[in-house]
């Protein structure tokens, strides 16, 4: 993380990284779905489902990186700002300051 002295340089980077509208589409269909496995397991009250939070959210943002934007997923440099770029560009769409 040495290249950005804070969360609020990384942003900027992470949304230039995520310019292709379908990547943002599957970044935001993933984190539903990390909602919903994690709403599952409280509901169920059965941690095991929490396995698939990391698989279900990755995967669908890496099938945007890889096949749809061409490029290297932030995680594999910056693994806690990408984290949380993730969570911060969903609430950006909820709000509508991201277009998916």
């Amino acid at each position: 993380m040495s290249e950005f002295r804070s969360f609020r340089d990384f942003y900027p980077f992470y949304l230039a990284e995520h310019a292709n509208r379908t990547c943002r589409r599957l970044h935001f269909i993933g984190s539903c779905l990390v909602l919903a496995v994690v709403g599952t397991a409280i509901v169920a009250r059965d941690a095991r489902w929490l396995w698939l939070a990391p698989l279900v959210g990755y995967g669908f943002a890496w099938v945007g990186h890889f096949a749809f934007e061409k490029n290297r997923p932030a995680t594999f440099k910056h693994p806690l700002y990408s984290l949380a770029g993730d969570w911060v560009m969903f609430a950006d769409v909820l709000r509508g300051r991201v277009s998916i």
